[in-house]
């Protein structure tokens, strides 16, 4: 069975009865002062509610089934869970901290932290003979908080910073470290945001020649994210969403928001180019490129909740916000833009028509003709064009194999900042293993001699290769439970420090076990790094299998054919590698001066679930049009050549757009932003450039007619959805 059974090749304006797009279009766009009332309405209550709410981010960072959780809830349950967390005001003087001028300063600030609101108590290191270093030139004292951290406001922290502050001089250095810390060096965004929607402005006025028409894209994109953003503040009350999913929302939001208006708006002028008048090209527009963009971001909202099957707390709320955020995207393309279209329509008519015109008389090529000759190139060598692309990904994606999941700790902070230098001057002091200690939680309820058991192990984890030092045994209210403090000689975010995790739970505390009969387990916020990297990976076959194969089930029924859906998901998982891998040499490996660490735990998976549903999108878009082009034609060739013609520039257009929206994020303090938009940006550039422009024609000339084929016992139990009204 074929696709174009039962295919008319009217032209929309001969057809029946318009479609749902058609006439939510024509609705839009007779009542178009309606419609942008109404949007304007529902933004401005949206956000009217959530700044009289406020918002209530929060994350949820339970590990189910973990033996970091399990230590975690064990010293829960034995009632030693702190009530807030701690900061360290981290101190160095090559003289000495302890001679008696230094000290009085020292003890001076320390006084007046004390005042500082959130400020349950301070330790001070001259309290404390292991708070400072052999060496007595860096020491530390422990603020106690009375909330967590991630409650704290960065004002707060800013306070205890500029305490401290007071005492700087004279050789004295002081640093202030912890999560509260790290607030401090943080941007106050925005930068990222409008560098990225300048830079698409400027790509929009020069593929239409006029702000007007570039900035509607633009408009229709802020409204949709604007929206969303306030929906998410309020919902934020009722479920459990991070404090970083905003950033998320407004990256992919933006990106996909003018996307989409792009495409719809190309489609628009192109049938204004061709007489139909400015109503008439609205309708005609949304009946083809809406029915695309409906399509495309069905298939970005599938691969997003495709995130809840991890089963990860901390990213459940960020696929459903980040899913609303591309659905509501995707109705604003659909309703707000053909009611700007109608608002301008009368001078894009001119303005397009007389450009049109211009260029005729010029004797210049038809648009779309470089792509044409791009697209005869490929077939004239369709094996080896595809090989060549190939090869190049298959290289590029091979660093992604070594890739060291993990969490961004204030190592990974920018030099400048107090919560880095906290961080190293602690690691020249005590060692590196210092700003991330392990938990060891022993638990000897029936034995009775937790104590004994301690001594036991303490004993061994001193001998035991990477581990500096243990502390003594810490009893909490149950008799039965005690923790041990073990230091390991590498850094929270080295791999030796990851290999250190599993020796001392596969290898070395069980046989401790067995000689004392208790129970050992490894927490920490290290150990739970671990943890949570060793989910994701354990989790990511079944989520890689549930969002390829929604995507290819769905495309079966829009394509009606078996290889066009198997190609894309083979070419999208080759572009995703690509940018894992582009990943790993920047983030990891330190390519370009990037501080080398660790890449965030659950980047991949998201990475993986937002460009697997935008390269669907390409997909849709480019071969759609090449349909299109094959239903009137039945030329093969031809139609590969006429669908890269029509869509090679917006194609391009809508992926640089992209690639500097995503890449703008790169201007984050955040590393998490960077390495998301930096990912994205490669993945998207990757996927326009080569793989659309390249390896799909080649893929099209290759499999010829058979593109199209579906066997008929599958077409039956497939629903029969179309991208054309026919």
């Amino acid at each position: 069975m074929t696709l174009t059974e039962n295919v008319s090749q009217q032209s929309p304006q001969s057809r029946g009865r318009p479609g749902l797009f058609a006439r939510v279009a024509g609705f839009s766009h007779r009542k178009r002062w309606l419609a942008l009332f109404l949007w304007l309405v529902v933004m401005i209550g949206v956000w009217a509610s959530a700044i009289t709410a406020g918002d209530d981010y929060r994350e949820d960072f339970s590990l189910p089934g973990t033996q970091s959780q399990a230590a975690a809830d064990l010293l829960a349950d034995s009632g030693a869970a702190r009530a807030g967390d701690t900061m360290e005001i981290v101190l160095r003087d090559e003289d000495g901290l302890s001679a008696p001028a230094v000290r009085e300063r020292v003890e001076a600030m320390l006084a007046e932290v004390r005042e500082q609101p959130h400020v349950a108590g301070v330790r001070s290191l001259y309290e404390d003979s292991t708070a400072v270093a052999p060496s007595g030139t860096i020491g530390y004292a422990t603020v106690m908080l009375d909330v967590a951290a991630k409650d704290m406001k960065k004002e707060d922290a800013k306070r205890i910073y500029d305490v401290t502050q007071q005492a700087v001089g004279e050789g004295l250095e002081v640093q202030l470290g912890g999560e509260p810390a790290r607030l401090l060096g943080q941007g106050a965004g925005g930068a990222a945001e409008g560098a990225g929607l300048l830079a698409a402005l400027v790509i929009l006025v020069f593929m239409f020649g006029t702000v007007i028409a570039a900035g509607l894209p633009i408009i229709t994109a802020v409204f949709a994210v604007g929206s969303t953003l306030g929906i998410i503040i309020l919902a934020s009350h009722l479920f459990t969403i991070a404090d970083y999913t905003p950033y998320v929302m407004m990256l992919v939001g933006l990106g996909v928001g003018i996307d989409y208006a792009l495409l719809i708006f190309a489609r628009y002028r192109a049938e204004l180019v061709k007489g139909a008048t400015p109503e008439r090209a609205t309708i005609d527009a949304l009946d083809a490129a809406g029915r695309s963009v409906f399509f495309a971001g069905c298939t970005v909202i599938l691969a997003l909740l495709g995130l809840v099957a991890l089963g990860l707390g901390s990213l459940k709320g960020m696929a459903l916000s980040v899913a609303l955020t591309v659905l509501i995207t995707m109705l604003a393309s659909l309703t707000l833009l053909p009611a700007l279209l109608g608002v301008f329509g009368a001078r894009f008519a001119r303005q397009f028509t007389a450009r049109a015109a211009k260029r005729e008389a010029k004797g210049k090529a038809p648009e779309g003709t470089m792509w044409r000759k791009l697209a005869a190139a490929v077939q004239r060598r369709p094996l080896a064009a595809m090989l060549a692309a190939v090869v190049i990904l298959g290289a590029l994606s091979l660093p992604a194999f070594s890739m060291r999941l993990g969490f961004a700790d204030a190592g990974s902070d920018k030099p400048d900042s107090t919560s880095r230098q906290a961080y190293d001057l602690l690691s020249e002091g005590f060692g590196p293993g210092f700003n991330g200690p392990l938990i060891v939680v022993v638990d000897d309820t029936e034995g009775g001699n937790a104590a004994d058991a301690a001594e036991a192990a303490g004993r061994v984890l001193a001998d035991t290769p990477g581990v500096k030092a243990v502390s003594p045994a810490v009893p909490t209210e149950d008799a039965g439970v005690v923790t041990m403090i073990t230091f390991p000689d590498s850094s929270p975010q080295d791999e030796k420090t990851s290999d250190l995790v599993s020796a001392l739970r596969d290898d070395v505390l069980p046989g401790v076990s067995e000689e004392t009969g208790a129970t050992y387990l490894v927490g920490g916020s290290t150990a739970a790094a671990e943890d949570y990297s060793a989910k994701v990976s354990d989790r990511m076959p079944l989520f890689m299998a549930i969002v390829v194969g929604l995507s290819v089930i769905l495309l079966m029924a829009v394509f009606r054919s078996v290889l066009i859906p198997l190609k894309a998901a083979l070419l999208n998982l080759l572009s995703i590698g690509a940018a894992l891998g582009a990943i790993t040499l920047v983030f990891q490996e330190g390519w370009f001066g990037v501080e080398p660490g660790p890449i965030e735990a659950y980047l991949p998976v998201m990475i993986f679930a937002v460009v697997f549903g935008l390269s669907m999108d390409y997909e849709i878009f480019l071969v759609s049009r090449i349909h299109e082009e094959w239903v009137r034609t039945k030329d093969d060739a031809l139609a590969v050549r006429e669908g890269l013609g029509h869509t090679g520039s917006v194609i391009s257009a809508a992926g640089a757009i992209m690639v500097v929206v995503f890449g703008a994020f790169m201007l984050s303090s955040e590393r998490l932003l960077q390495q998301t938009g930096f990912g994205m940006a490669v993945a998207i550039f990757v996927d326009a450039v080569i793989i659309r422009c390249l390896i799909v024609p080649a893929a099209m000339q290759l499999m010829g007619r058979w593109a199209w084929w579906m066997p008929a016992p599958l077409a039956k139990l497939l629903p029969k959805v179309e991208l054309e009204k026919h």
